[in-house]
């Protein structure tokens, strides 16, 4: 294989619509948690809150601080009863492989805490795949604050203008313009706003798509 160059010296993923096929799960579970005390949101309306750890979006969501807790009990027992029906996404494990054997640092950024994340990895056997991972509940700031992107990618020893970012909401795509980052957008087919569309370096509909523009870019 010939050596490219140092273009695109690393990758880093989102996990939950990236890599595993768990957002519906996640919207049905938000769904889930707020029913007995919010009115629905749409789907649209979720994306554009979703980014951090759930106690964060239920708290903002949810003008009765009294509901915080019972509603961010309803959401993890909704997830932990379908955790085992999520998968991940064809393609994911093999692009981590390929990337590591060029030489490719990875790297995993996720509103989702680090307890689950760390399980859900161990689960789809994607635990070995990421030299620096920063969790929802690993730094006071969330999605779209791009300062969780910026340790993972001080941790990679990667500059920005060098690295690749993949994820599937509009905070990433805001956080990772934030830092002149490439963000490709996995848009599963909802509409994405124009402004947000702008800045995202690529808007691909499917993870397959995604997968293919980094193996086309990174080796």
């Amino acid at each position: 294989m010939t050596e490219r160059p140092p273009s695109c010296r690393a990758v880093v993923f989102d996990l939950d619509g990236t890599l595993v096929d768990s957002m519906p799960m996640v919207l049905a579970a938000h769904a889930h948690a707020i029913e007995p005390y919010h009115p629905p949101l749409s789907g649209p309306e979720w994306f554009a809150r979703l980014g951090g750890p759930p106690v964060r979006t239920l708290t903002e969501l949810l003008p009765d601080a009294a509901h915080v807790a019972p509603a961010l009990r309803r959401l993890e027992d909704f997830m932990a009863a379908r955790a085992a029906r999520v998968q991940p996404f064809a393609g994911g494990r093999e692009l981590l492989a390929t990337l590591a054997a060029a030489g490719r640092a990875t790297g995993l950024w996720t509103g989702r805490d680090r307890a689950t994340t760390e399980e859900m990895l161990r689960l789809h056997h994607l635990d070995g795949g990421f030299a620096a991972s920063v969790c929802g509940d690993d730094l006071a700031t969330h999605k779209p604050h791009p300062e969780g992107l910026r340790v993972v990618l001080q941790r990679l020893g990667v500059a920005a203008g060098a690295a690749l970012y993949v994820g599937d909401a509009d905070v990433d795509v805001l956080a990772g313009a934030e830092l002149g980052l490439r963000t490709v957008l996995i848009r599963h087919g909802r509409a994405v706003a124009p402004e947000v569309a702008a800045r995202a370096w690529r808007v691909v509909d499917t993870p397959a798509e995604a997968y293919a523009l980094v193996a086309a870019e990174a080796v």
